[in-house]
């Protein structure tokens, strides 16, 4: 600590990314991270902006990609965000929509933690909701005063699914509140609540391009919702950084939502492969839960966790572990490569 940090900055529990391991042919299962790369149109769409151009800032609206994201999704560009990945998308938005006093922000108890962190940066009093012993969220739960609702669907690190009907109930039960669905995995199991946003004033859905279109060193992110709600994130970016995402970063993105075909063909490589990794990991004793994600969340009962990803990794495999309460015998395990795959299960026999 020094004595010229302000004091706010003490107080702060930053969070924790998994690790990116700088050894050589480990089997990187920890990230969930796409393991097929971006869209070549996406790929020739950044080459082309390597240019003389670069000496000129990008356009502070990004309006191609808002208008790429408008018409994947049948809605105008004035309903959609986008800034520099989904967090610094989550990041204004806890700091513009739920900085309220009529009650504290509601979050699953496990769920993403990066909104607790976000709650200490910006001052939010929060309180989480416990899942039930299913691991599924309780929408009865969230029928009380509020600041505001935000919860991963799938949820992360369980990848259990909310679906659109229970979403709907919830944004009906509190029409006071903006309700934020974070999609990160959606386009590998779910359907989007993106179809709600004309019919509910309070709902924003967010979505990132990390995953599904495999551009996660990109740090590109989005959000959907009413006109009213994005113009709140856009007073805020606009007092931040008017120029989150530079040239090839809007291109690109434009390319990889325009290119449905190579998505598609990705996301059902990765949809096979978590369905054939489950049925092994079952075979060899594992509880797995229900995933939509491009990642699984399992336990053995005769295995320690920990001690289980740390002989993983002396196998070359890295998986993630969470020291968290209710969850500290679970494993969260990207879906890989069938090669890769493979080489998990080597390791576990």
């Amino acid at each position: 600590m020094s004595r010229f940090w302000s004091p706010f900055v003490k107080g702060l529990v930053p969070y924790v990314p998994g690790e990116q391991p700088k050894l050589a042919r480990m089997v990187k299962l920890n990230t969930n991270e796409n393991p097929y790369g971006p869209s070549p149109k996406a790929l020739e769409a950044m080459r082309a902006e390597l240019n003389d151009n670069l000496r000129l800032y990008p356009d502070p609206n990004s309006d191609r990609l808002k208008q790429a994201v408008a018409e994947y999704y049948g809605v105008t560009p004035a309903q959609v965000f986008v800034g520099n990945g989904s967090d610094e998308v989550l990041a204004h938005i806890f700091h513009g929509l739920f900085q309220h006093a009529r009650g504290p922000l509601l979050f699953p108890d496990v769920s993403y933690s990066f909104y607790p962190v976000y709650c200490g940066l910006y001052g939010i009093a929060f309180e989480q909701v416990a899942l039930d012993e299913q691991f599924q969220i309780r929408i009865a739960d969230y029928d009380k005063p509020n600041a505001g609702i935000i919860f991963p669907n799938p949820n992360a690190p369980t990848g259990c699914l909310l679906p659109l009907q229970a979403i709907e109930q919830l944004l009906r039960a509190n029409r006071d509140s903006v309700v934020v669905v974070d999609e990160a995995y959606i386009d590998f199991g779910g359907e989007t609540a993106i179809s709600l946003v004309d019919r509910y004033d309070n709902l924003l859905v967010t979505q990132t391009l990390s995953k599904s279109r495999s551009l996660a060193g990109l740090r590109v992110g989005l959000a959907v919702g009413h006109p009213d709600l994005i113009e709140a994130l856009e007073r805020i970016k606009n007092s931040f950084n008017s120029y989150p995402l530079d040239r090839m970063a809007i291109v690109g993105a434009a390319a990889a939502f325009e290119d449905k075909t190579y998505f598609q063909a990705t996301c059902r490589k990765v949809i096979d492969s978590r369905e054939a990794l489950v049925e092994q990991l079952v075979g060899k004793g594992f509880e797995v839960l229900p995933s939509a994600a491009n990642f699984i969340f399992a336990r053995h009962p005769r295995q320690d966790a920990a001690q289980l990803a740390a002989r993983l990794r002396e196998q070359g495999v890295i998986v993630r572990h969470f020291k968290q309460e209710r969850i500290d015998q679970f494993l969260r395990i990207t879906i890989g490569t069938p090669e890769m795959n493979q080489a998990l299960l080597d390791a576990l026999s």
